[in-house]
């Protein structure tokens, strides 16, 4: 059977390489060119060369692709869109569904290729002709909270071999057959950025300095506390860097886009049980109305007890910075059944 690895020139997806053509795959290696030459990870030189260097040891194949074009549509336009917005988004999600497992699996399936394996840590079940999302071995490098939106399909074609192993048995393994990338740091969360939030957003944001406005920080009630740089620079649950004085400690409660305004109450003040969704995606194509499932709110969440109802999420307790722009994730015990973006 013929795989591409999706190689990003770091440890993970070079190992993913290794193990698959030590179990008798016909393997190759792909990487994507997505952003700009000097971004810590994404089109980075020295990244495309680590991965060819895998490749070159392993005896595979190796090709780039440039995607710059699909990144910036795709991811960039989207993260600077919702900031915009006022929300908070996670780009790691939209690239795996429409770039990493959107994208690169159409160009592998074009070219004859049976599987598109990444060095994502989860794991792929096939129980009763039906594809689950499962958790992986190493619950610390759990990466499933970014794979939510994969279909039925898209499972069928995708390899996860790093689902069955801890993240040092991996380097113990790049360790043992020698590749130069055993020892490599692993990347940061989200690759294209490697300055300030604000910084990016006021070099991608069009027309920055008439669109981003300074405005009122006001509490719940409406009393004025203080102003604000502009909206982008403030998300849901934040403390730190308001500007304000208050007798006790403040959060960032609400972003309201048509008054410009920062609403920040106390800490009690955060807690929410209820969220409403959007963009609904289900991994199993047979799911209820309403169903009970652990909910997590953000990547690091500890997932939470929760009764779904279509696009309503109702907490059996209220849960600290519901963040508009951010995935609510639905799990059922080890296994990911769905989820969608936090409106």
């Amino acid at each position: 059977m013929k795989v591409t690895v999706a190689m990003s020139g770091g440890v993970d997806s070079s190992v993913c390489a290794y193990i698959l053509k030590e179990q008798g795959f016909d393997v190759s290696g792909i990487t994507l060119n997505l952003y700009k030459p000097n971004s810590p990870s994404c089109g980075s030189l020295q990244n495309i060369k680590d991965a060819k260097n895998v490749c070159d040891m392993l005896g595979i194949k190796h090709e780039v692709i440039d995607m710059q074009n699909d990144f910036a549509k795709e991811i960039i336009d989207n993260f600077t869109g919702s900031y915009m917005s006022a929300k908070t988004p996670n780009p790691c999600i939209l690239c795996n569904e429409k770039i990493k497992l959107g994208l690169l699996l159409e160009h592998t399936k074009k070219n004859g290729i049976d599987y598109l394996a990444t060095g994502h840590y989860a794991a792929i079940e096939k129980t009763a002709g039906e594809f689950k999302l499962k958790i992986p071995k190493d619950k610390s490098k759990d990466q499933t909270y970014f794979l939510y939106r994969l279909s039925q399909k898209k499972l069928s074609q995708l390899l996860f071999p790093l689902g069955d192993y801890t993240k040092n048995e991996i380097r113990n393994i790049a360790a043992k057959a020698k590749l130069e990338v055993a020892k490599k740091p692993d990347s940061q969360e989200i690759c294209f950025i490697n300055t300030t939030y604000g910084d990016f957003l006021e070099k991608n944001i069009k027309d920055f300095q008439k669109r981003v406005l300074p405005g009122l920080i006001v509490d719940s009630k409406g009393k004025k506390l203080g102003r604000h740089k502009g909206l982008i620079y403030y998300t849901i649950g934040q403390r730190s860097g308001l500007g304000i004085t208050t007798p006790e400690p403040v959060y960032v409660l609400r972003l309201d886009v048509a008054t410009n305004t920062v609403v920040v109450g106390p800490k009690k003040e955060i807690y929410s049980r209820t969220a409403q969704i959007t963009d609904i995606n289900f991994i199993s194509d047979k799911h209820s109305k309403e169903f009970r499932a652990y909910v997590k709110i953000r990547r690091m969440h500890e997932p939470a007890l929760a009764t779904v109802n279509n696009d309503i999420i109702l907490f059996d307790q209220p849960q600290a910075s519901i963040t508009p722009g951010q995935s609510a994730v639905f799990y059922d015990g080890d296994y990911v059944l769905g989820g969608g973006f936090i409106e």
